[in-house]
C-alpha cells in the first residue's frame, strides 16, 4: 500500500486573496517537491526535521539536470513578486562560487535574478517582479552547474509589501495553511507495530512481523527501501548470519540480499555445506562479481527489496513519508503523525506497538526516549577503548562516489573557488570513494546532515577536479567520468536509545554471557577515526578503521526495547549500545537480524497480550522457539547475480 498516487503528481498550488484597505491581493504557493516532473532534480528530506520540509536537489554530477516543470494557474493577470526559499549551500565555508546557481523560468523566460547565489541559510531570496497574464502559465527550475543548487519552495504575490515567514515554527504553519491541510492529519490506519524506517533492519522487523500474523505499517522517508543498502547510498552487506545458536537467524535478510552481498570469505565461513558450495561455484563462476560498496545501482536490488515487502498481506507500506510527530499517553505511544516529503500532507498512523529503525533514532527523540550520543568515558564504562572524558565524537557519514572509463576523453568543470583545494600531494589518486571517504565526526549528524553531506560533495568534486584537471597523473584520468555521487549520506552513528541493558565492550571481548542472547554478532568492534592526509589543513574527510576482532557473542534482546518508553523496539545502529560497543553491531546483516528478532517478539507481545519488557520476564521461551525456526525463505538453490549496471 502506497499514498495516494494522485497527491503525488499534481501540483501542489495554493492561491490566497487577501483585501488589504481595499485592494484585492493574489498570493500563489508553490513546493517545488511537488511539481508534476522533476526533470533531473530529486527530492531531499534529510533536513526535514531542521527546516519543516523537503526540497528539491540538481544533483548533476558538474552537468546541469534537465528542468523540473509544473504549472500555474494565474487568477488574474498583473505585476508578481516572486520569491524563491533556497540558498548558497557553500556560503558556510565563506568560499565564492555559489555552484548551486539556477533559473526561474515563467512560460521558457528566465526571470533576471539568478537563484542560489546568496546567505549560508535557507531563506526567501527576492525574484523581483514580473508581468503574469490570466491563465495557465508554466513554470521551471532551470539548473546552471549541476552542482547541488536548491530550491524548496516559490511564492508569486501581487502584494508588493508582503514577506513570507522564514522561521520554522510560524513557516511551517503558514505551508500548512496555504496548502489547504487543516493541520488535522488524516488516518493512515491502525496496527498492531507500526515500524518507522525502512532500511534493512525495518524491512526485517516489519516481513518477521507480518508473516507471524501482526498487522504491521512499514514507514519509509525515501521512494526506495533499503536506506544505506539502497542504490542510493550503496553500502553493502556486512556480518555474518546463520550463527549458532539460532542458526536460522538471518534467513530473512537472506532472503533479502541473495547472493549479491555474499562475499568468497563469508561464504567460506557458512555452516550449511550445501548452501554454502552453491554460493561458492557462483561467485567464482563470476569473476567480475561487483563492488561491495559504491558500485553500480542494480547491486542493491531496491526492486527485490520492494517486491518482498509488498508481497505481504498483512503489511502496507508507506513511502516518502517522513514521521514528524507522535502521540503519548503515559509512557506508551498511541500513534504517530508521517508528512508526505512530496505533497506536505501529514497522516496519522495508531498503534499498539512502535519500532524506531532511523538510525538516527527518531522517533525515541519524539517520544523522549532516553538516549545517549557520542562517547563515554572510560571511568563510566570501564571499556578498554573509552576515552578518559565523555565527548561528542561519532563515527561519520560517508558520500561515497564512483566513476567509469569512456573510450574517449571526459572533461569536467573546474571547481575552484568553491570547492575544497588540493594539490598534488593532498588529493587521492583513485577512481572511487569507498567508505572511508567520511565526514561530520565532530558535528550533529541530526541537525547538520546538510553541511556534512555538502562537505562531502566539496570533498569529492574538488578531488576529482584536481586529479582530471590538473594532477601529474591527469593522463591517467583523461578517459573516467564521475559516474556516481550518493547525494543521500550514509550514516554510522548518532542518537542511541537506551534499553534495560547497554551493552559494552568488555562484555564482547569477554564473551559475557547474558540470559536473553538474541542474534549472533561477528564484526569485529570497528571504530572509526578522522584522519588528515599529508598535511590537508581543511577539515578531515578521511577515516581509519580501529577493528578489534572479536568471538560471535550473542547480543541481548533487553538491548531492544527501550527502558522508559513501555511499547518502543529499536533495531538498527540505535540500539542500547555504548559507542564502542556500537562497532561490532552495526552492519547490515547484524542489523537485519536484530529487525527478525523485533518482528518475531512483537507476535509474542501481541500473542501474549504484553509488551517488549513482558516478552523477556515472562514470555522469552517463545521467542526462543520462534528463534529456533527463523522467519526467512532464501531460494538459495535457485541464487543468482543481479544484472549489472552502469556504475
Amino acid at each position: 500500500m502506497t499514498i495516494s498516487k494522485r497527491n503525488l503528481l499534481l501540483p501542489l498550488l495554493v492561491v490566497l486573496s487577501l483585501n488589504l484597505f481595499g485592494r484585492k491581493h493574489t498570493t500563489i504557493f508553490l513546493e517545488a517537491e511537488s511539481f508534476t516532473e522533476r526533470g533531473g532534480w530529486v527530492i531531499d528530506q534529510q533536513s526535514m526535521d531542521v527546516m519543516g520540509s523537503a526540497y528539491m536537489l540538481a544533483h548533476g554530477l558538474g552537468q546541469p539536470v534537465a528542468d523540473a516543470k509544473t504549472t500555474v494557474e494565474i487568477p488574474r493577470r498583473g505585476k508578481y513578486r516572486v520569491w524563491v526559499r533556497t540558498r548558497d549551500w557553500v556560503a558556510p565555508w565563506q568560499v565564492p562560487g555559489a555552484p548551486g546557481k539556477f533559473q526561474v523560468l515563467l512560460d521558457g523566460q528566465p526571470l533576471e535574478t539568478t537563484f542560489g547565489t546568496e546567505g549560508a541559510a535557507w531563506h526567501w531570496q527576492d525574484g523581483g517582479q514580473i508581468r503574469l497574464p490570466e491563465g495557465r502559465v508554466a513554470l521551471s527550475l532551470h539548473d546552471l552547474t549541476g552542482f547541488a543548487g536548491r530550491c524548496d519552495a516559490i511564492i508569486l504575490t501581487t502584494d508588493p509589501r508582503f514577506r513570507p515567514p522564514n522561521e520554522l515554527e510560524t513557516l511551517t504553519a503558514y505551508r500548512q495553511e496555504q496548502l489547504g491541510f487543516s493541520g488535522l492529519a488524516r488516518s493512515a490506519g491502525s496496527y498492531d507495530l507500526v515500524v518507522v524506517g525502512g532500511g534493512i533492519a525495518g524491512i526485517c522487523t516489519a516481513v518477521s512481523a507480518a508473516r507471524l500474523g501482526c498487522r504491521v505499517a512499514l514507514i519509509q522517508n525515501r521512494p526506495v527501501l533499503g536506506g544505506n543498502n539502497s542504490s542510493e547510498v550503496r553500502v553493502g552487506l556486512s556480518g555474518l548470519i546463520y550463527q549458532k545458536p539460532y542458526v536460522n537467524l538471518g534467513s530473512l535478510v537472506d532472503e533479502i540480499g541473495g547472493v549479491g552481498h555474499w562475499t568468497l570469505w563469508e561464504a567460506q565461513q557458512d555452516s550449511n555445506s550445501v548452501r554454502s558450495q552453491k554460493i561458492l561455484d557462483i561467485i567464482r563462476n563470476n569473476p567480475e562479481k561487483k563492488e561491495h560498496n559504491a558500485g553500480p545501482a542494480s547491486n542493491y536490488r531496491d526492486d527485490k527489496k520492494l517486491r518482498i515487502v509488498q508481497a505481504e498481506e498483512n503489511l502496507s507500506l508507506f513511502l516518502n513519508t517522513h514521521v514528524l510527530n507522535a502521540e503519548k499517553t503515559g509512557d506508551r505511544i498511541t500513534a504517530v503523525i508521517g508528512r508526505s516529503i512530496v505533497t506536505g500532507e501529514e497522516f496519522r498512523f495508531e498503534g499498539r506497538l512502535f519500532a524506531d529503525c532511523t538510525g538516527d533514532g527518531n522517533l525515541g527523540a519524539l517520544v523522549d526516549a532516553d538516549f545517549r550520543v557520542g562517547r563515554e568515558s572510560k571511568a563510566e564504562t570501564g571499556e578498554p577503548r573509552a576515552p578518559a572524558r565523555a565527548d561528542q565524537l561519532v563515527m561519520g557519514t560517508s558520500v561515497q562516489w564512483n566513476s567509469i572509463e569512456e573510450n574517449q576523453t571526459v572533461s569536467f568543470p573546474d571547481t575552484r573557488p568553491w570547492a575544497v583545494d588540493f594539490t598534488e600531494e593532498t588529493s587521492l589518486k583513485t577512481n572511487k570513494g569507498d567508505w572511508d571517504w567520511e565526514t561530520g565526526a565532530n558535528r550533529d549528524q541530526v541537525t547538520e546532515i546538510e553541511m556534512i553531506r555538502d562537505y562531502g560533495l566539496r570533498v569529492a568534486y574538488g578531488n576529482w577536479d584536481f586529479i582530471k584537471n590538473r594532477s601529474e597523473a591527469k593522463a591517467d584520468f583523461a578517459n573516467r567520468r564521475l559516474s556516481w555521487v550518493a547525494y543521500i549520506g550514509g550514516k554510522r552513528e548518532s542518537r542511541r536509545l537506551l534499553g534495560d541493558v547497554i551493552l559494552k565492550e568488555q562484555d564482547i571481548l569477554e564473551n559475557r554471557p547474558f540470559p536473553d542472547g538474541t542474534f549472533t554478532t561477528t564484526w569485529g568492534v570497528d571504530l572509526h577515526f578522522p584522519i588528515t592526509k599529508n598535511g590537508f589543513s581543511g577539515e578531515p574527510f578521511l577515516s581509519r578503521a580501529d577493528i578489534q576482532p572479536i568471538t560471535p557473542y550473542q547480543v541481548p534482546y533487553r538491548c531492544l526495547y527501550s527502558r522508559n518508553v513501555d511499547n518502543l523496539f529499536m533495531a538498527g545502529r540505535n540500539i542500547s549500545v555504548t559507542h564502542v560497543a556500537l562497532g561490532t553491531i552495526r552492519v547490515q546483516r547484524t542489523t537485519g537480524m536484530m529487525g527478525e528478532v523485533i518482528g518475531m517478539a512483537a507476535s509474542v507481545c501481541k500473542k501474549r497480550q504484553t509488551l517488549p519488557r513482558g516478552v523477556f520476564a515472562d514470555h522469552f521461551a517463545d521467542l526462543q522457539q520462534l528463534m529456533e525456526q527463523g522467519i526467512g525463505q532464501p531460494d538459495w538453490e535457485n541464487y543468482e547475480l543481479p544484472a549489472e549496471g552502469e556504475k
